[in-house]
Parts: structure tokens; C-alpha cells; sequence
């Protein structure tokens, strides 16, 4: 990777916020999360404690991501000492430690979808964003481009994440037209962008909807084989009948 994630503490970056707080839909979602977990063990939430605080980000500001400050507000309502939540907090690439675009394009670059010609991904996103390196946001402030490891949807490969949505199936050229609806502000529906349904077949399904040219023109068996009697092998006999047996002194 060109870029990896800030070390943490991250001391006196410049867009870091002086406060963060809750907003009444982040605090509906958390009473469901900690309902979960008894008392005595509602540090199990921190991780999507830290989700929710993204996603306000995200949905309140145009970037997802988590400020140090709210990493604090965290570790008070879970009872955690901070460090504890910057460990989560830094380990997990899921969590974006500083502002993104606001359409986070997370690139898999893994063996499968390489091997699906991602490398032709990539070249369109950094053709259309005029992003050059991986972690840097474009200059109208719309795109971050991150390379991540395997997404889990290998048989729809090359994959991209946008945000929290998978569009698969990409290649160079609906990449860039991608890309270009997002820049409109119109995401097209998520999943396959070649119109397949799930991991189905390229083209669709044909198991037994469909007869192939070999099977057209195969013939089903030898000239006169219906009228020979079928021969047996020694040993299929009728379950019916008595099994053979051995002759005596063997």
C-alpha cells in the first residue's frame, strides 16, 4: 500500500474537532447496541459504538470517519479507558482515522480480483478522481481512494466498496461510468454492474433450462442398442434375489 492509516495519537492534526456528541438518532441506535450486552460487559460495544460515530460523521458532515474526541466520548460512555479504544480504533481499517471524500472508493486489489483485472479498476478510478496515490482525496473533496484487502465477494470479482455499499463485476469502463454517477450525486443500485443476479453465471442461469449444441447433436445411443439385452456385471444382481454364493471348500 502507498499509504497507510496515521499513527495514533495523532497529536495536533489541523481537522480534528474540539467536541463531538451524539445527535438523538446515534442515541436511539446505541440503546439498541448496549442492550445487548449485560452491564458489566458493555465495552463489548466499542466497535459498533465506534460505527455509529462514523456514520454520523458521514451522515452529518459528508465524511465518515472518527475524530479523536469521539473516540473519547466512547471510552466515557463504555466505562474503557481511551487507549483501549484507540487500539480498536487503529486496528481496524474499517474505521477511517481522518476526513474522507464523500464517496470513500475502497479498491480490493487482492489476488482474486487481480486476477479479474483490477489493475484496469484502479487506472479508471485514478482517471476519474485525478487521484495518484492510495489515502489521498481529490481536489473537489468527492473521492478518497483506498486499497483494501479481500472484500469476502471473490466471485463477483473486481470489487469495489463505495461507503458501505459493494458494486462488483467492474471493469474498466462501467468503473468510469461509475464513478461519473457518483460524481452526480445518482449511486447506481448496489451489487453486480453487469446486471447478473448474485454469484449467478455470467449471461444467466442455464443448468437445465437450456440444451447445449453437443447435447442437440449427440446421439442418446449406439444404432440398435435398444433391442440387445443389458449385460451385467458379476456382481449387480437383482437386490431382490438371493446373493451368490461362494461354492463349498473355498
Amino acid at each position: 500500500m502507498d499509504a497507510l492509516p496515521p499513527s495514533f495519537p495523532p497529536g495536533a492534526e489541523p481537522f480534528q474537532p474540539a467536541a463531538f456528541a451524539f445527535d438523538a438518532e446515534s442515541e436511539a441506535e446505541i440503546s439498541r447496541i448496549l442492550a445487548r450486552y449485560p452491564a458489566e460487559k458493555q465495552a463489548s460495544g466499542v466497535i459498533p459504538l465506534l460505527w455509529v460515530v462514523q456514520f454520523q460523521m458521514g451522515r452529518t458532515t459528508g465524511s465518515a470517519w472518527v475524530p479523536k474526541v469521539a473516540m473519547d466520548v466512547v471510552a466515557a460512555r463504555l466505562g474503557m479507558a481511551p487507549i483501549r479504544v484507540y487500539e480498536v480504533a487503529t486496528f481496524y481499517l474499517m474505521f477511517n482515522l481522518k476526513p474522507v471524500g464523500r464517496w470513500h472508493l475502497q479498491v480490493c486489489t487482492t489476488t482474486p480480483c487481480w486476477l479479474r483485472d483490477s489493475d484496469a479498476v484502479v487506472k479508471s478510478c485514478r482517471e476519474a478522481t485525478g487521484i495518484h496515490h492510495w489515502g489521498e482525496t481529490s481536489a473537489d473533496g468527492l473521492f478518497t481512494m483506498s486499497e483494501v484487502e479481500c472484500l469476502g465477494a471473490c466471485a463477483n470479482a473486481p470489487v469495489i466498496q463505495v461507503n458501505v455499499d459493494y458494486y462488483e463485476d467492474l471493469d474498466g469502463a462501467n468503473t468510469l461510468e461509475l464513478i461519473e454517477a457518483l460524481r452526480r450525486g445518482e449511486p447506481p443500485a448496489p451489487g453486480s454492474m453487469i446486471g447478473r443476479q448474485a454469484s449467478s453465471p455470467v449471461g444467466g442461469r442455464t443448468t437445465l433450462t437450456e440444451e447445449t449444441e453437443a447435447q442437440a447433436t449427440e446421439p442418446t445411443s449406439e444404432p440398435g442398442a435398444s433391442e440387445r439385452p443389458l449385460s451385467k456385471r458379476p456382481n449387480d444382481h437383482n437386490p431382490t434375489e438371493p446373493a451368490p454364493q461362494a461354492g463349498k471348500g473355498s
